[in-house]
């Protein structure tokens, strides 16, 4: 079964927490799949992960692709609206209240969500009920003042 992690942003946005995740997935040699709501919360996450600095004087490069972009063999993180997996990633992040009918083909999924969002959190917890019923193993992550902290 996927282990799945739920990741309550409640300090940061998608855009700031998302790339942190994804570099951590890079250092472990994982590949990953970006699922978003819509074609057009896709151009928003590209452009965000292009222009994404760990700090103002910093830069930094995260190698993704899009349908648009294709080449999707080469590229180690791919933004898609679809249940696709064209560059045979290990990990899914849904964002923006998105489903994957293939999450088991997955070892890991990273599901964030905003805490700020009432009717984020209502969809997050009916899919917590959905996958624990499903049998997968879960965790809750909570954005706290030092980081991201286990709670469940």
């Amino acid at each position: 079964m996927t282990e799945i992690g739920f990741y309550h942003l409640l300090r940061t946005s998608l855009e700031e927490a998302l790339p942190r995740l994804l570099i951590k997935t890079l250092d472990r040699g994982k590949r990953a799949v970006v699922k978003a709501s819509s074609p057009n919360r896709i151009k928003q996450l590209d452009d965000a992960l292009w222009n994404w600095s760990p700090g103002p004087r910093d830069s930094s490069f995260l190698p993704h692709g899009t349908e648009n972009d294709g080449h999707s063999d080469r590229q180690p993180i791919w933004l898609t609206h679809g249940d696709d997996n064209p560059n045979k990633a290990d990990f899914l992040f849904l964002t923006d209240g998105a489903d994957c009918g293939a999450i088991s083909d997955y070892a890991r999924c990273f599901n964030l969500f905003d805490g700020r969002d009432d009717e984020a959190v209502a969809h997050a917890r009916n899919q917590w009920k959905d996958w624990i019923n499903a049998g997968h193993h879960l965790i809750y992550w909570q954005q706290g003042d030092r980081g991201w902290e286990k709670k469940a």
